[in-house]
């Protein structure tokens, strides 16, 4: 199961998630998270004006905060490597994968 973010993508094999991102300019940079390992979720979908974002909560890490501004429609950094920016077309697609995460986790 496969999601086109912006600038990378995040896949779930049933038991592994892996996160992609590639900025301009860099290399390619892989995060894998096991779905045992989760602890929670959260989706926001995006809409006509903002990209929405997947991120996954991992015990022991504290979740990236969403940056506000004009440019940035309340999403966590480029950084944070346990989420990524989703644009409108892939909403259906990030909720299933979501949903699939949450099965699994238990």
């Amino acid at each position: 199961m496969d999601v086109k973010g912006v600038q990378g993508s995040v896949s779930f094999d049933g038991d592994w998630i892996t996160i992609i991102k590639k900025e301009v300019g860099q290399q390619e940079r892989q995060f894998r998270i096991r779905a045992a390992d989760v602890t929670g979720t959260r989706l926001k979908p995006a809409n006509w004006a903002f990209h929405g974002y997947i991120q996954f909560l991992v015990a022991g890490s504290a979740p990236a905060e969403e940056k506000k501004g004009v440019f940035l429609g309340g999403r966590p950094p480029h950084s944070d490597p346990h989420s990524l920016s989703i644009p409108r077309r892939s909403n259906d697609a990030a909720a299933k994968l979501v949903a699939a995460i949450e099965q699994a986790r238990g």
